[in-house]
C-alpha cells in the first residue's frame, strides 16, 4: 500500500489494515474477507462493500420471487439455503447477519405458501373427484341410451375432460376409471351392434329397392293409365316400407325409380290433356242438350216430358265424354232434370194407387165411427150428471176430429 494511504480505513461493518487486509465485523468478531495491498483503504472497502450490495440485491430479488409465488415452496427453500451458504462465507463487507436474517424470514412465507398450495391442491383434487364422479355417471347414462351420434361425440368429450383432470389417490382414481371405461365399452359395443344391424337392414332394403326399380322401369312405357297408376301406387308403398338403403345407393335408386314414375305419369298427363281437348267439343254439345232438358221443368205433361227426356238421354250418351273438370257440373244438371220428371211420375203413381186410396178411406171411416161412439158416451155421461167422464170423452172427440181432418185431406188427394 502507498505510504500516503498507510492509515487504516474503517466503516461500520469493516476495516482495512496497513497491509491491505480487509476485515468484516460479525457477532463473533472480525473475519478476514480479502487483501488488496495495491489499493487505498477506501478502494478496498468499496470493492468488498460492492460485493455485499450484490448479495443484498440477490436477497431482495429472492424476496420478491417468494412473495409473488413465482417459486414453488421446495424451489424457494432450496434457493434460501443456497443464498444462505453464500452469505455465511461471503467475501464482502456489510451487515451479513442482518442480510441473513432477512433471508431466513422468508422461511415463514415459504411455509405459508406451502400450506396454501397444499390446500389448493386438496381443493383441486376434490373438484377433480367430483368432476370424475360426474363424468362416470354421465357416461353410464349414455351407455344405456340409443343416441348413437350425439352419444359418441359426448363420450369423446368426456374422455378429453378426464385427461385434463389431475389424478386422485390410486384406489379412488382406479375405481372411477373402471366405471367410466366400462360405460364407454358398453356403449361402443351396443353402438357397433346397432349399426351392424342397421347395415343388414339397409342391404336388405337395397335388394328390395333394386327389384322395385326394375319393375318401375318396366312399367314406364305402359299406356294402360288406370291399372298402371295403381301398380305405381303399390310400388311406392313397398318402397316406403323397405326403409333406407345405404346413402349413396339409396339416392341413385330413388333417382331411377322417380324417373320411371315421371316418364309414365308425364305420358299419362299428356294423353289426358289431349283427351280433354277432344272432349271440349263434347261438352259444348251437352251444354246445348241441357238447355233443351232444363226447358222441360216444371213438368206440365208427364208423357211428353218423359219421351223428350228419353230422346235427350240417348243424344247425351252419344255426345261422348267431357273434360274431367266439367263432368260433375254437367252430369249434376242433367240428373236434376231427371229427378224432377221422376218426382212428378212418382206423385201421379201414388195418387192412382188403389191400395193406398183404400187404406185412406178405411182410416176416415174408422175415425168417423170412433167419434160417433165417443159422442154417444159423452151424451150418456152428461145425462147421468158425470161431468168428469163427459169432459174426458169430449177431449178424446176433439183429438180424433183433428186426426179425421188430416185423413180426409189425404183421401182427397186420391180424388185428383
Amino acid at each position: 500500500m502507498n505510504s500516503s494511504d498507510s492509515d487504516q480505513a474503517t466503516d461500520q461493518w469493516g476495516r482495512v489494515s496497513e497491509d491491505g487486509s480487509v476485515f468484516v465485523r460479525t457477532a463473533d468478531g472480525e473475519r478476514k474477507v480479502g487483501q488488496m495491498p495495491d489499493a487505498t483503504g477506501e478502494e478496498a472497502l468499496a470493492f468488498y462493500t460492492k460485493r455485499f450490495d450484490d448479495l443484498a440485491f440477490e436477497v431482495e430479488l429472492l424476496e420478491q420471487r417468494v412473495k409473488s409465488g413465482a417459486l414453488a415452496p421446495d424451489e424457494a427453500t432450496a434457493a434460501v439455503k443456497q443464498v444462505h451458504a453464500t452469505i455465511v462465507d461471503a467475501q464482502a463487507v456489510g451487515d451479513l447477519a442482518g442480510l441473513d436474517a432477512r433471508l431466513q424470514a422468508l422461511n415463514s412465507t415459504i411455509e405459508e405458501r406451502r400450506e396454501q398450495r397444499k390446500a389448493e391442491r386438496a381443493k383441486r383434487v376434490e373438484e377433480a373427484r367430483v368432476a370424475k364422479e360426474r363424468i362416470a355417471g354421465e357416461a353410464e347414462t349414455i351407455s344405456e341410451s340409443n343416441d348413437w351420434r350425439n352419444g359418441a361425440n359426448r363420450m369423446r368429450d368426456l374422455l378429453e375432460e378426464w385427461k385434463a383432470l389431475p389424478r386422485l389417490d390410486k384406489s379412488t382414481d382406479d375405481a372411477l376409471w373402471r366405471r367410466f371405461s366400462t360405460a364407454r365399452t358398453t356403449y361402443t359395443r351396443r353402438r357397433k351392434s346397432h349399426f351392424s344391424e342397421l347395415n343388414e337392414k339397409r342391404d336388405s332394403a337395397r335388394v328390395i329397392k333394386e327389384r322395385l326399380v326394375v319393375e318401375a322401369e318396366a312399367l314406364a312405357g305402359s299406356t294402360e293409365w288406370g291399372p298402371t297408376s295403381g301398380k305405381y301406387r303399390e310400388l311406392m308403398r313397398q318402397w316406403k316400407a323397405a326403409g333406407p338403403a345405404p346413402k349413396g345407393v339409396d339416392d341413385q335408386l330413388w333417382k331411377r325409380f322417380r324417373g320411371a314414375q315421371d316418364q309414365f305419369f308425364g305420358a299419362r298427363d299428356a294423353a289426358n290433356a289431349e283427351l280433354d281437348r277432344e272432349f271440349a267439343a263434347n261438352a259444348e254439345k251437352k251444354e246445348a242438350l241441357l238447355v233443351e232438358a232444363e226447358a222441360l221443368v216444371p213438368v206440365t205433361d208427364l208423357r211428353v216430358a218423359k219421351e223428350a227426356f228419353r230422346d235427350l238421354a240417348e243424344r247425351w250418351d252419344a255426345a261422348g265424354k267431357v273434360p274431367r273438370d266439367r263432368m260433375k257440373d254437367l252430369e249434376g244438371r242433367m240428373r236434376k232434370v231427371e229427378q224432377a220428371i221422376r218426382g212428378v211420375e212418382d206423385d201421379q203413381w201414388r195418387r192412382s194407387n188403389p191400395e193406398a186410396r183404400a187404406r185412406a178411406a178405411d182410416t176416415v171411416a174408422q175415425l168417423e165411427s170412433s167419434i160417433a161412439e165417443l159422442e154417444a158416451k159423452r151424451d150418456k155421461a152428461a145425462a147421468a150428471g158425470n161431468t168428469r167422464k163427459a169432459d174426458e170423452h169430449a177431449s178424446a172427440i176433439e183429438a180424433r176430429r183433428s186426426w179425421l181432418t188430416e185423413a180426409q185431406k189425404a183421401l182427397e188427394e186420391f180424388s185428383g
